[in-house]
């Protein structure tokens, strides 16, 4: 039996495919799975497709992600996707770049992680690729779902309400945690606290399972479909901000935001008080929440609650659409002021050496 320590180079791209179709079970719709030259799959009328990909030193850093929650999370962001979009998630491909120092326990810890959120979620891991790579590990994962009725970020209307589901901010904060030092072991307990004390661990662990291993409403964006009640929709992974001035300006439309009615994540606003911080800037700017926000008419508010309480989901009416250019505004009193949506952009320098993304 070959050793987690081993080196995948040791091992070869032959065995280490062979190893890892050893751990991928077959799922329902799965015609031909793993191991040939494409995946054979049963797909519904319409077919909703996402990739995202993860690289270290740019999203992850080894020391402070754990291989499994790294797995979890870069499955959680194509589910996230797939959500929004008010789909069913069925089929996953997984590429690596690794460079042949990388140990099989690496790469068998990211298995464990993308198993474990596959079978979560429903999904069948149906092939991808290997490749070697003299750089930093990188994984991509392509999800493929359907749906008979899906949301878009067009679609919202002057007089829509801008509604969030969840809490925002802790991600951001849990980000902020792992650069001075807070820890998860792979089991997503806390394993050190960084520079904070015994009391505030809870609000650490928090934090840090936000960032590590998010929770995206997956079955309530599917319910928005079958109950017709959101006009737009798109999953929060940018930032507020940003993730709403997408909306506007697929929707060609302006909005504002209610900074009270803004619903930051209570453990991370206990943090950035204690550091002289505000929890406000990371819930509007910081991103990777992935939760929902949705565009809907006033008069479906009441059973879009309904909704909510089926999936025991908070939700916080944050702002509204109007007509007007595409932008975005905070109201204070009678007065609106505009907004820079100043959320996550891979191509441009990050605000403060503390705020670069996470995964």
């Amino acid at each position: 039996m070959t050793s987690p320590e081993t080196p995948v180079g040791e091992i070869g791209e032959r065995d280490l495919l062979r190893h890892l179709r050893s751990r991928i079970p077959a799922g329902p719709g799965v015609v031909v799975g793993v191991g040939d030259d494409a995946a054979v799959i049963e797909t519904g009328a319409l077919t909703l497709m996402t990739t995202d990909c993860v690289v270290e030193g740019v999203h992850f850093l080894r020391e402070w992600t754990p291989p499994a929650l790294l797995g979890r999370k870069i499955l959680t962001m194509n589910l996230s996707d797939i959500a929004a979009m008010a789909g069913v998630p069925r089929y996953a491909t997984v590429s690596l770049c690794l460079s042949t120092e990388v140990p099989l326990g690496f790469v068998d810890g990211l298995y464990d992680g993308l198993l474990e959120r596959a079978a979560e979620a429903g999904v069948s891991l149906v092939g991808g690729n290997v490749s070697r790579t003299n750089g930093p590990i990188v994984v991509e994962v392509t999800l493929l779902g359907h749906g008979d009725r899906i949301l878009r970020r067009a679609g919202a209307a002057p007089g829509d309400l801008a509604v969030v589901t969840g809490s925002l901010g802790a991600a951001a904060e849990g980000l902020r945690l792992l650069k001075h030092g807070a820890r998860l072991d792979s089991e997503g307990t806390l394993e050190e606290r960084g520079v904070w004390s015994e009391s505030s661990a809870p609000a650490v662990l928090h934090c840090l399972r936000a960032q590590l291993d998010p929770r995206p409403p997956l079955a309530f964006g599917r319910s928005l479909a079958e109950q017709e009640v959101a006009h737009a929709a798109i999953d929060v992974s940018d930032g507020l901000s940003g993730d709403l001035l997408s909306v506007c300006e697929e929707s060609d439309v302006s909005a504002w935001i209610d900074p009270k009615a803004v619903p930051v994540d209570a453990f991370a606003a206990s943090l950035e008080r204690a550091r002289g911080g505000d929890g406000l800037s990371l819930a509007l700017h910081g991103g990777e929440d992935y939760q929902l926000l949705v565009a809907i008419p006033p008069e479906r508010l009441e059973a879009l609650r309904d909704l909510a309480v089926i999936w025991e989901l908070p939700l916080a009416v944050v702002g509204a659409f109007a007509g007007g250019p595409p932008g975005i505004f905070l109201k204070e009193g009678e007065g609106l002021t505009p907004l820079d949506a100043a959320s996550h952009d891979h191509f441009r320098p990050p605000r403060r050496r503390d705020e670069t993304s996470g995964a």
